[in-house]
């Protein structure tokens, strides 16, 4: 069964290892017979979450007028979200948790989703990658039915496509075009 993919790569680093990463796992998946989405939040003017709740119930929409907006109904019609991010400080970027948070109009409208975690950071210890694992899960946590289907780990990359060299980069790779 062909999948929509949308896929967030939450790096402002253009063309690092978590862009690599993603671009493998698209690679996959495009090869696996999926249409497959690539947004990058670093090209997106984004306002944080006000928390004045006005989304709710049922809006599907935030009274905010930036680029968020127009990535609700892209949102809904994928069948697969996949977040993509470095890790900053032992969670993931800026640029990715103001996405998550402004993504507040859809509440219960996420059934049945399935999520793919891609984390690239300088440390190879998954313990530490963990931290911001957890931080995605933390989202996905608030949603019902919503099942995570892979979790890629892409340490110790540090340098700017470092991560080519590596084994997670065939994983991503045959991840994708396994799903």
């Amino acid at each position: 069964m062909q999948k929509k993919i949308l896929i967030f790569c939450g790096s402002p680093r253009r063309g690092g290892n978590s862009d690599m990463l993603a671009a493998q796992f698209a690679k996959g998946a495009e090869e696996a017979g999926h249409r497959v989405e690539t947004v990058y939040l670093r090209d997106l003017t984004m306002g944080f979450c006000r928390g004045c709740l006005a989304c709710l119930p049922d809006r599907k929409a935030c009274v905010q007028r930036d680029d968020v907006n127009p990535l609700l109904p892209r949102v809904l019609e994928a069948d697969m979200l996949v977040f993509c991010t470095p890790v900053y400080y032992y969670s993931i970027t800026g640029q990715m948790k103001t996405l998550l948070d402004r993504l507040n109009p859809l509440y219960g409208h996420l059934r049945g989703k399935e999520v793919a975690y891609i984390v690239t950071a300088m440390d190879d210890d998954t313990a530490q990658l963990d931290r911001a694992m957890d931080a995605l899960q933390g989202f996905v946590d608030c949603f019902d039915d919503m099942q995570v289907v892979a979790r890629i780990y892409g340490g110790g990359a540090t340098d700017k496509g470092e991560v080519a060299s590596l084994p997670v980069y065939n994983e991503a790779y045959l991840t994708a075009k396994s799903i």
